[in-house]
């Protein structure tokens, strides 16, 4: 007989998980390297990122690591 302990969660469940997990820490660690090079964009910049990252979270994240950090980095290059 094929039963299931329902205590037990199915490999789906587990994958989902940690996935779900997964996502949640590249939003923390986005919103984190946010917070940190916060001061070398425009409050409009700074603003618009944010929302990026929250609104669209793991394509944000994935795009203010690759893109959004170097830009900010380029800003205080150019003033300098």
């Amino acid at each position: 007989m094929d039963e299931q302990n329902p205590l037990i969660p199915a490999g789906y469940d587990i994958a989902w998980s940690i996935v779900t997990v997964a996502a949640i820490v590249l939003i923390v660690v986005a919103l984190i390297s946010l917070a940190r090079s916060a001061q070398r964009l425009t409050s409009l910049q700074a603003l618009i990122w944010v929302l990026v990252v929250l609104f669209v979270p793991v394509l944000g994240s994935i795009a203010w690591m690759a893109v959004g950090r170097r830009t900010a980095s380029l800003v205080i290059s150019d003033e300098s």
